[in-house]
C-alpha cells in the first residue's frame, strides 16, 4: 500500500520554488513541490501532502506565503507541529528546516528552497584554487557536496547543471555538455560555458558518434582516452584540430549498484554506460593535473550516484503510484463482494476472499433471487493481478443478471464462455462453480470446471460435487449442463478455490484437498459460520505464516428448515 500520496495540484506561479524532503517511517525518501499554496498537510484525502499515519490529523498543518517567506502554521493538530525539535504554532521556514508532527517513527520533512544552497556550493567550487593541496582538498569537499545535494532537496535537472559548473570549473575549459545515454545514442541533457549561460546542441562542433565510440572502447571505469588528432566518423577526412579545439576532456558516467554508504560501487567499464561528460576549448588547454583528474573522477563518480539514485527514485514514485490504484482497485474489489450473507432463515452462508495480491482473481457472491430460492457463484479467474480482477468484476455483473428461472445456469455459462472467447481468444478463463437451492432442498448445479465442492451430511458423510464441464472462455461451443441432488435440513455445501487446498507451510508441504475433507467431515455438526471459521483457522494455522501463493476463496452454504 503506498505509505502516502500527492494529489494532482496546478503549479503556484511566481513563487520561489519550494520542496518537502517527505522522508517515510521505513526511511525512503520522496522530493514533494510545496504547490500550490495554501499547501495542506495531513491524513485527510483533501490535502496536497497525505500523510497515511492515523496519528496524525486530518488537517495537521498548512504552508502559507507572505511577505517573500513561507509559513507554517500548526492546524489545531492533536500532537502538534515540530521544527528543528521545537513546538511550533507559527514558523517561518528557512532550508534545512526538519519538521516533524509530535509522533514517534512517522514521517519527517525536510525543507528546501530551490536554489538557496546551490549557488553557495557552486561559489564554493569555483572559489576553490586548483593548483594547492589545500584548494584541491576544499574543491573536493564542495564537489562531492554539490553531486550530493539530490538526495537532500534539489531537482535532478538543477545537480546536472551544477556538475557541469563544477566540472568547468575544475578544468579551465569553456564549455561543457553532460551527455546521457538514450535510443538514439548520446542525449544531451545539460549545455553550458563557464560564464554559466546557456548553449544550445548545435555549440557541440565534435559529432557525438566519436564521443560515444570513445566512451565504448575504454577500458577503465572512470576514465577514458579521447584523441584530439582522431579522425572524425562523420567526416573521415577531418580532425578534432580542424576544429580549433586546444583541449577536449571527457568523463564516462556509469551505473552505479547503490546500497548503504559503504556498498555503493560501479559496474563494469563498459557495461551500463549512461552517459558522458564533454569540455573543451578553444582558448586554454584544459587543467588535467593528477589532483585535477582525481577531482573528475570523483566527480564522476557521484554523478554517477545521483543519476542511479533518480532512477531509483523514478521507479519508487511509478510504483507507488501503482500500488496507490492498486489499492483502490482492491477496495473497489472489495466491495463488489456481498455485504452481508444470510445468517437465518432456511438458508445460511459464510463466506471470504483472500487475495494473494493487491487485487485478485477470485470471486463469490450468493444472493436471494426470489422467496424461495437462493443462488450462489464461486470462480477463479486464470492468472492473477488486474487482468483477472477484471474478469472476476465481468462475471458478478452476469451472476447479477441471472433471474433464476429453468435452465438459466446453463444459459448464464454458455454466454459468458462465448464473450471471454471472443473478447480474450482464450488467454483468460474461469473456473466456476454456480448452484441454487430452493426452499425445498433442491440443489441445482454447475461445475465449470471449479475445484469439487464437499457437500457434508451431519452424519459426516462427504460427496464432491465434480466437474460437470470445461471451464468458461476455453473452449468453444461446449455444453454446460447441469446437475440436482436433493438435500436434507443440515447439510451444508463448502465451496472453495484451488488457493486453499495449495496453501504450502514453510516445509513446502500443501494442505491438499483430502487434508480438506478430512477437516469437514470431523467437524460436520458445526453450523455454516464455524465451520468456515474452522477451515480458515486450519489453513492459518497450517501455513505457520507462509503468506498465500494463490487467492484463497471459501464459502459455506447451510440448508435447513
Amino acid at each position: 500500500m503506498s505509505e502516502f500520496s500527492i494529489p494532482a495540484a496546478p503549479e503556484t506561479a511566481n513563487l520561489p520554488p519550494a520542496n518537502f524532503v517527505v522522508i517515510s517511517p521505513s526511511g525512503g525518501r520522496v522530493r514533494v513541490p510545496v504547490a500550490p499554496v495554501p499547501f495542506h498537510i495531513g491524513r485527510h484525502a483533501d490535502n496536497q501532502l497525505i500523510l497515511r499515519d492515523n496519528r496524525i490529523s486530518r488537517v495537521h498543518a498548512r504552508i502559507v506565503y507572505q511577505d517573500g517567506r513561507y509559513i507554517l502554521e500548526d492546524q489545531n493538530s492533536r500532537h502538534g507541529v515540530w521544527v528543528n525539535g521545537v513546538k511550533v504554532a507559527r514558523h517561518v521556514l528557512h532550508s534545512s528546516d526538519r519538521v516533524e508532527f509530535g509522533i514517534s517513527e512517522s514521517y519527517k520533512l525536510v525543507f528546501t528552497v530551490d536554489g538557496d544552497e546551490l549557488q553557495r556550493m557552486i561559489d564554493q567550487v569555483q572559489g576553490g584554487e586548483s593548483q594547492s593541496g589545500a584548494g584541491s582538498l576544499a574543491k573536493l569537499r564542495a564537489l562531492v557536496e554539490v553531486a550530493r545535494a539530490l538526495q537532500s532537496s534539489l531537482s535532478i535537472d538543477q545537480v546536472l547543471t551544477a556538475v557541469v559548473d563544477a566540472a568547468l570549473a575544475v578544468t579551465g575549459c569553456e564549455r561543457g555538455f553532460l551527455m546521457l545515454s538514450g535510443e538514439h545514442g548520446l542525449e544531451i541533457s545539460v549545455a553550458r560555458d563557464r560564464k554559466g549561460r546557456t548553449l544550445s546542441e548545435t555549440d557541440l562542433r565534435v559529432p557525438r558518434g566519436l564521443i560515444l565510440h570513445a566512451l565504448q572502447h575504454r577500458r577503465e571505469m572512470l576514465s577514458m582516452n579521447f584523441d584530439p588528432t582522431g579522425q572524425l566518423s562523420e567526416a573521415p577526412t577531418a580532425t578534432i584540430a580542424d576544429l580549433e579545439l586546444r583541449a577536449a576532456i571527457c568523463v564516462p558516467l556509469v551505473r552505479m549498484n547503490v546500497g548503504r554508504s559503504d556498498e555503493t560501487q560501479g559496474t563494469s567499464a563498459r557495461n551500463n554506460t549512461v552517459g558522458v561528460i564533454y569540455m573543451d576549448s578553444r582558448t586554454i588547454q584544459g587543467d588535467l593535473s593528477a589532483g585535477n583528474r582525481e577531482l573528475l573522477q570523483t566527480l564522476a563518480l557521484e554523478t554517477s550516484t545521483i543519476l542511479e539514485n533518480a532512477r531509483l527514485l523514478d521507479e519508487e514514485r511509478k510504483r507507488m503510484k501503482l500500488e496507490g490504484e492498486l489499492e483502490i482497485a482492491r477496495g473497489m474489489q472489495q466491495e463488489l463482494l456481498p455485504p452481508v450473507l444470510p445468517e437465518s432463515g432456511w438458508l445460511k452462508a459464510a463466506g471470504s476472499s483472500i487475495a494473494s495480491a493487491q487485487v485478485g482473481g477470485d470471486y463469490y457472491d450468493v444472493r436471494q433471487i426470489s422467496s424461495g430460492k437462493w443462488a450462489a457463484l464461486a470462480a477463479d479467474v486464470s492468472g492473477k493481478g488486474v487482468s483477472a480482477a477484471l474478469v472476476a468484476s465481468l462475471l458478478q455483473g452476469t451472476f447479477l443478471m441471472a433471474d433464476g428461472a429453468p435452465g438459466e445456469i446453463e444459459r448464464m455459462l454458455h454466454h459468458l464462455n462465448r464473450f471471454l472467447l471472443e473478447r480474450t481468444r482464450g488467454e483468460k478463463f474461469a473456473t466456476i462453480f454456480h448452484c441454487e437451492i430452493d426452499e425445498s432442498g433442491t440443489l441445482t448445479w454447475c461445475n465449470a470446471g471449479h475445484c469439487a465442492p464437499l457437500l457434508v451430511r451431519t452424519d459426516g458423510r462427504v460427496r464432491s460435487l465434480q466437474s460437470t464441464a470445461t471451464p468458461v472462455g476455453m473452449v468453444e461451443g461446449v455444453p454446460f449442463q447441469s446437475q440436482t441432488f436433493q438435500l436434507e435440513p443440515g447439510d451444508k455445501i463448502v465451496i472453495y478455490s484451488d488457493g486453499l487446498t495449495d496453501s504450502a507451510n514453510p516445509r513446502g508441504e500443501f494442505f491438499d484437498a483430502a487434508r480438506l475433507r478430512a477437516l469437514v467431515k470431523d467437524f460436520a455438526r458445526l453450523g455454516a459460520a464455524e465451520l468456515h471459521r474452522t477451515i480458515l483457522g486450519a489453513i492459518e494455522s497450517f501455513a505457520e505464516g507462509r503468506p498465500p501463493d494463490d487467492d484463497i476463496t471459501c464459502v459455506v452454504l447451510e440448508y435447513g428448515t
